[in-house]
Formats: C-alpha cells, structure tokens, sequence
C-alpha cells in the first residue's frame, strides 16, 4: 500500500512538471519587429561642374554630374529621428548658386518646415537629428530641429567646434551652432535599442562620418551611405575624393561597410545618386 502511495505520488509531481512546462511554453511570445517608417524628403540639388574633385587623380577630368541632396526621417515607435539635413534654407525661393571657384552650382526648392507637414510632423516632433557629417550640404537646415538631441561621433563635433572651422568663414560651425541637446557618440550606435536603427561610424570623409543602418519592415537591411561613396563607380573602384579628411580612413571604412554590407544582407542607398533617390517613396507617397 505505502509503495502504491509513492508510486502515485511520484507520478503526480511529474504529471504536474509537465503542465507547468505546458504553460511556461505557451507564455513564450514571438518578437514582432518594430514599426517602421522612412520618408526620403528633398534637401535640394547639387550641379557638380568639376568632378575630378571626386578621386585622387584625373579619372573624371572634364566632366560633370547632378548630385541629389536627400534628407531624411525614421518614425519608429519610441521616437524620430532626423537623418541629414540638406542644403542651406536660404537657397529656397533664391536663383541657383554657384561657389567662386566654380566647382559647385545648388538650389533648394522647399523647407523643412513644409515637407515635415506633408508627412504630418513639425520640427519639434523630430526626437534626434543625426548629420552623416557636418559638411555644408547635410547640415542645412539643421538649426531648426534645435529641440531634438544631435547625435554625433565624437571626433566631428570636436573639428565642427575647432577654433580653425569657427574662424573659417564658410559657415560650418554656424549651421549647427543651435544644437546644444547633444549625445557625443563614440563608434557605432542603436539608436532605439533594438537592432532596428544603427548609426555606423565610418570616419575619413569627415574626422566623424558616419552612415545609418535600418531594418525596415518592407525594405529588409537598408544602408543610407552618408558621403562615404558619392558616385556609384567611386564604390566599385574604392574611389576616394580628392578633399577628403584621411585617405587611408576612408578606405578602411569602405572595407568595413562592404563587410558589413554582406553580413546584413543590406541594400544600399548612395545618398548623391539621383537614380537611388528616385528609387524611394516621396512624402505625398506615404499618405495615400
């Protein structure tokens, strides 16, 4: 009797092990990715009218290109953020512009204020503005997202902030002077801590460059390329540009990038080619 006891007493407890792991089991939830948007807005035009400026040597001697200028915003649900920032606003409604020595002639045809309402934000719904670098074509408009956190590697915001940019007169320092909510990173950074947005550090252009890593729902792996490549053929060749900041960390980067690239599985948007900035949904797009 005592042994028919135990021997029902043992199989109540595995009986009862096995239906609290029935129910741990079913209290197991499948992660659902985030929600997340991507709108490619218009940073203006960029008529390069030398770009031999764009290698180390006379490969494109004589010739040049039209250079798109895209901004853009990632809506994901524990905030935005600004990506880039175009060319200067004071371009808007103004004749095109070319510099004295000749090398660049740009326009800008709209605010930011106006295409951020086209997709129903305002400057202050932006969260974080994140500048690939701090050059004159994707610092634009950036003093008017001043509410929102600048997140930017380290070493561009000690050359954006130098004494000999501040004193350059080129207007550098100034297109981010307003910028005093700022997250100083030091190489690759998630931005929403799930994998979904990732700032790349990718310096050589710039002391600080970086380029943006998405996940998106419709798209898969997406690589926004910053100016680390701004020519198609300059990413097939490793082709650097003649002012870059550091050669041989530009060509580090490129290998980084296409290591990562491959790992991901991403598809990449080289920021400066019209043909890729046509390939992507406009704002009007987003709200039929």
């Amino acid at each position: 009797m005592k042994r028919y006891i135990l021997l029902s007493l043992v199989a109540m407890v595995a009986f009862s092990c096995k239906e609290i792991k029935k129910e741990e089991k079913t209290e197991v939830v499948e992660e659902v990715a985030p929600e997340i948007k991507l709108y490619t807005l218009d940073g203006g035009t960029i008529m390069v009218n030398n770009l031999q400026l764009f290698s180390q040597d006379t490969t494109y001697q004589g010739q040049t290109k039209e250079f798109a200028d895209p901004f853009y915003v990632v809506v994901h649900p524990k905030g935005t953020l600004m990506w880039d920032a175009g060319l200067p606003e004071m371009l808007v409604g103004q004749p095109a512009y070319t510099d004295d020595a000749g090398a660049f002639t740009v326009s800008r045809q709209d605010s930011v204020v106006n295409q951020l309402k086209k997709i129903g934000l305002t400057p202050d719904d932006i969260d974080y503005i994140a500048l690939s670098h701090t050059h004159f074509d994707h610092s634009g408009h950036a003093n008017a997202i001043k509410n929102a956190t600048w997140l930017v590697q380290g070493p561009e915001y000690d050359f954006v902030t130098s004494e000999d940019v501040k004193n350059s007169g080129e207007g550098i320092y100034e297109a981010i002077q307003q910028l005093d909510k700022i997250k100083k990173l030091e190489g690759d950074y998630d931005v929403f801590g799930d994998g979904s947005v990732i700032i790349k550090s990718m310096p050589g252009h710039t002391p600080g460059h970086q380029v943006l890593f998405l996940d998106l729902p419709e798209n898969g792996p997406t690589l926004l390329s910053g100016d680390l490549y701004h020519l198609y053929e300059n990413r097939e060749h490793r082709r650097v540009p003649s002012f870059n900041y550091d050669v041989e960390e530009t060509l580090a980067s490129m290998e980084d990038f296409e290591t990562f690239v491959k790992e991901m599985g991403a598809k990449v948007y080289v920021q400066h080619q019209k043909d890729d900035f046509n390939k992507m949904p406009k704002a009007p797009e987003f709200l039929k």
